[in-house]
């Protein structure tokens, strides 16, 4: 990977050459762990121009139309997030001359409350070309971290690192773009909805000047999200009667039919649902286009033709991309022999990916399977892993928070999310803490687990996978982004990181996580005790910068009204632990929060305890889903009151 400075600039068809679609990755770390940015992509033209508002891509607007610029999300890496964007130079209007890429805070933060500020630029089959950190970042609200450009028919990248510090709005401004930010008014009550023959007749004849408005100019400001109205009532007699189902599952009975009905159920919706294929193919280098899957296509190898599990293709102006897909369901793991295979069949066949997709969530630095790929293979091949839990949360995320264009199309999503959480489908995701689970416990209640037994990496890895597809339940049901935090202050290795959290669980016998979601006032700490056997969730929240403690303690309670009577509450001190108690004792007298002394109060830590599971699987008992029911409790009773 080549390494610019500020300014310096590199052609792309020199370093790849798979350079038709490639990956912005914008980085950065909050030493708080409560710091986020939002990325955004501007096209212009020779002029320094937006062509239109419609050229100005952020979280109000992700997507283009054509496929050429797809603001990919959040994932998670070694030391925090990666906002990714996704660009198919192939399909840039020949008129746009440059790509900005930026990113801006909100809410009075700036770009000096963050850390480790890089931009990363890969190509269409995942390698990393050019890098590019920024470190003299100051109280700038929004900052151009760099930009594309055409140069003598080829595309160039520089570096460039500009702070802008009147924010998004201020920078979308200076290329062009009409925001309008103004206040929205207050929404009306709800009504009861009269007859449709009645609002037919009521509804005026549009005005002259009414019948064709002008064009509404983007808002910086964020959309809300509104969870899904209540279900209909069922016209079934009683509980008994089931709904009839698109994908059935009562006739699973092996693993390998629950593979490749799991398999063709979700390639077939992927190919007649444009929005969700693409969402689950893009961060892969796949193009928009048209889109065809396909299941048990037999390819030859050797003497003995393999059958992959799945191939997904898409055509864009009459290119082809290609994916092998090799599934699993239940805790099957997958075979380095089998997935070898499949990436030398691609690379013969000039395929541009192998796609691994299994109950396991990848860690990076720790692959699911061993694959040796031919560096010196002239065509190179992508190989990437998806999760059931993220195929699972990119559905619900369309049918419940974000939306579909069509009818059919979210009741095919919603089949879907059935078939995945239903019991006999195997698609579960991760339910299962692995072999060493059961004697590091041993090992902890004892007292003979040493620092540097492997055991406990595993251990620790595993619980990093559980951690992250909580998160993806958690923000699925949100429609918020949730992401795990990984502080600065423990490295950016990830191999180092987990080595440092194995000795930790050695030592004191716990194992923690962090949790960011979007919208909530700070961060949910989760803490699993191996020697008590109980959980911890809570999460601090500052004071108030006005008011006096009094009113602070006394609003804190009223809040916190639906919430359970054993929540613990701490108040927090300046140099110290201050007062805690529980909200039962607290709600009659919410003044017993603050402290005798004059000390400051700079916030509050409300904490909730619960006994966690034993087991390694999947079962009532085990250990993964009382940790999921602990999250989910803890924010549904705790934390959805302070938002």
């Amino acid at each position: 990977m080549q390494e610019l400075a500020k300014g310096a600039n590199a052609t792309l068809a020199a370093l790849s050459e798979s350079v038709d679609s490639v990956v912005v990755g914008l980085n950065w770390t909050s030493p708080t762990g409560e710091g986020d940015a939002d990325v955004s992509v501007l096209l212009l033209n020779s002029d320094g121009k937006v062509r239109s508002d419609a050229d100005f891509y952020f979280y109000n607007n992700p997507v283009a139309p054509d496929g050429s610029v797809q603001l990919l999300g959040k994932t998670p890496t070694g030391d925090g997030s990666q906002d990714r964007i996704g660009f198919d130079l192939t399909a840039i209007p020949a008129e746009v001359t440059r790509i900005v890429v930026a990113a801006s805070r909100y809410e009075g933060a700036h770009f000096g409350e963050l850390e480790n500020l890089r931009l990363t630029l890969a190509d269409g089959v995942g390698t990393e070309l050019v890098g590019f950190t920024i470190s003299d970042t100051g109280p700038m609200s929004a900052f151009i971290f760099g930009e594309l450009y055409r140069r003598d028919g080829a595309w160039k990248f520089r570096a460039v690192g500009q702070g802008y510090g009147s924010g998004l709005a201020g920078l979308a401004t200076d290329f062009g773009v009409d925001i309008d930010d103004a206040a929205e008014e207050e929404a009306p009550a709800p009504v009861e909805q009269a007859p449709e023959e009645t609002v037919r007749a009521q509804v005026p004849a549009p005005r002259p000047a009414e019948a064709a408005k002008a064009p509404a100019r983007p808002r910086t400001a964020k959309k809300k999200v509104t969870l899904p109205k209540a279900p209909r009532r069922s016209l079934a007699d009683n509980d008994s009667w089931r709904e009839a189902r698109l994908f059935p599952v009562s006739a699973l009975k092996s693993d390998r039919d629950r593979e490749a009905r799991a398999t063709s159920v979700l390639l077939s919706v992927m190919a007649q649902i444009p929005e969700f294929g693409r969402r689950l193919t893009a961060a892969f280098g796949a193009p928009a286009g048209r889109m065809e899957t396909f299941t048990e296509v037999a390819l030859p190898y050797g003497d003995t033709p393999r059958r992959p599990d799945g191939v997904i293709r898409v055509e864009r102006a009459g290119k082809l991309w290609t994916a092998l897909v090799e599934t699993k369901t239940n805790g099957n793991a997958l075979r380095g022999e089998q997935v070898q295979a499949y990436m030398d069949i691609a690379a013969r066949r000039g395929y541009e990916a192998v796609i691994t997709l299994t109950n396991d969530v990848e860690l990076e630095g720790s692959p699911l399977v061993d694959v040796k790929i031919d560096g010196r293979r002239k065509h190179k091949v992508a190989l990437r892993h998806l999760s059931w839990a993220e195929v699972a949360h990119q559905a619900q995320m369309l049918i419940q928070h974000e939306g579909v264009n069509d009818a059919a199309h979210a009741w095919l999503l919603r089949e879907l999310l059935h078939y995945l959480q239903h019991e006999n489908s195997g698609c579960h995701g991760f339910q299962n803490m692995g072999a060493a689970w059961v004697p590091v416990r041993n090992g902890i209640d004892d007292e003979t687990l040493c620092q540097g037994d492997l055991r406990a990496l595993e251990v620790v890895e595993s619980w990093e996978r559980l951690v992250r597809q909580v998160c993806l339940r958690l923000g699925g049901e949100l429609g918020h982004k949730v992401l795990p935090v990984q502080r600065s202050r423990r490295g950016t290795d990830p191999a180092a990181r987990r080595a440092l959290l194995a000795d930790q669980l050695c030592a004191d016998g716990r194992l923690g996580a962090e949790l960011r979601i979007e919208g909530t006032p700070g961060v949910l700490a989760l803490t699993a005790d191996l020697r008590t056997g109980r959980l911890r969730t809570s999460i601090e929240i500052p004071a108030p910068t006005q008011g006096y403690p009094l009113s602070w303690a006394k609003r804190l309670i009223r809040r916190l009204a639906e919430a359970p009577a054993d929540l613990h509450v701490e108040t927090l001190v300046e140099g110290g632990a201050g007062p805690r108690s529980t909200l039962e004792r607290l709600r009659p007298e919410p003044g017993n929060m603050l402290p005798t002394t004059s000390t400051p109060v700079t916030g509050f830590r409300l904490s909730l305890l619960k006994t966690m599971g034993s087991t390694r699987g999947n079962a009532e008992s085990s250990f993964i889903r009382s940790v999921d029911e602990a999250v989910h409790r803890f924010h549904r009773s705790v934390v959805a009151c302070l938002e």
